[in-house]
Order: C-alpha cells, then structure tokens, then sequence
C-alpha cells in the first residue's frame, strides 16, 4: 500500500476517532436541541423549570396567572420533579363565563390551587411511561395527583391521548413530552377538574 493511502487511512481513522470522541462528550447538548419544542410561539427550553417555560407561552397565560394567584410559583419552580398536564388559554375559555376571574379572587385561592394541582403528578412520566403504564393496565392508568384526587391518562384507537377528570371530562393530549428542568409538561385542551 502506498504511503499516500496509507496516510490518508490514517488521517481519516484519526477524523473518524475525533469525532466520535466529540459525540461521546456533548450528547447532552444534542438530546437537549431534540427536545426543545415550541408551545404557544416559544421554544421550552429544557434547563428551564415548569413555570419559567410557561411564562413565555402565548397560549398559558390564563394557566401562569392562576399559578401566581393559587401562591404555585415557588413549588413549581422548585426541585420537582413534576409532570403537569398543562391546560391552554383556550381549555380555559371553555369553562362556564367567569369561572376564570371568580377562581382568580383572593378568597378562592384554596379551590384554585386545589384545581391546579389536580393537573400535576409528582415524579417525571413521558408520554412512553404513561403509554408502557397504559399498557400493562388494559389501556388506561390512573395517576394520583399532588391534589390526592385521581386523573386517568387513556389512549384511543387513532393513536390520540386523553386526560379523564373525575367527573368524567376528557382533555386531549395535544403536545407530549415538554421537557423541563424539573418534570415534563403535557399541553392538553381542557381543565381536568376534581370532585
């Protein structure tokens, strides 16, 4: 083998371990770049908390002020982790009129934080653990709540998946797998409300 090939196979072995090394080293910083997605016009950036990530979404701003008034900020900025079931301005909206601004007073600050919580599971469960968990319960799991009321996740036959409250209102899982700094989010199209 000339010396030309032979330099030329080392010089690519020496590429290839280059670049391989440099794989090994930041695979954090690529599965963090996969795992950046956009809710209501803004990326979530995963070194984020819950909280900090929903303040820049257009479509919680109904869900941000009710943490604010329920007294939720500093728990869901905290450690966790958490996974929330995340209900959009619009999942509000449905809601009997002045539900929002009633939950919003200072007097009602026990039920509102009664609610949100509701909508939050301690520990992280991406939408592959609820689908695993499904599974092996006959299609649907039921998760307690940091509220102590139960919330069942269930899939359907074209693939979707839904929150069913207590009283039997279903939300749909519209964006999964939010990555935060301490849980992960699921954005859903309803307000999942407890007994």
């Amino acid at each position: 083998m000339s010396k030309i090939i032979r330099a030329s196979l080392l010089g690519a072995s020496a590429l290839a371990l280059a670049l391989s090394f440099g794989a090994a080293v930041t695979p954090s910083l690529a599965e963090m770049a996969e795992k950046t997605v956009m809710v209501g016009g803004a990326e979530m950036f995963p070194t984020k908390n819950i909280v900090e990530n929903a303040a820049n979404s257009k479509d919680h701003t109904t869900l941000v002020a009710a943490v604010k008034a329920a007294g939720l900020v500093d728990t869901l900025s905290g450690k966790g982790p958490f996974t929330v079931f995340a209900p959009t301005n619009a999942a509000f909206e449905k809601l009997p009129k002045d539900t929002v601004p009633t939950l919003l007073k200072p007097e009602n600050k026990g039920t509102l934080s009664g609610i949100l919580t509701y909508h939050v599971v301690a520990g992280k469960m991406s939408a592959a653990d609820l689908a695993a968990k499904a599974k092996d319960m006959g299609g649907k799991v039921e998760l307690k709540t940091v509220a102590g009321g139960t919330i069942t996740v269930m899939g359907d036959d074209k693939g979707g998946w839904w929150v069913v409250d207590a009283k039997g209102g279903k939300s749909k899982i519209t964006i999964a797998d939010v990555n935060q700094s301490n849980g992960v989010i699921h954005v859903i199209d309803g307000v999942a409300l407890p007994n």
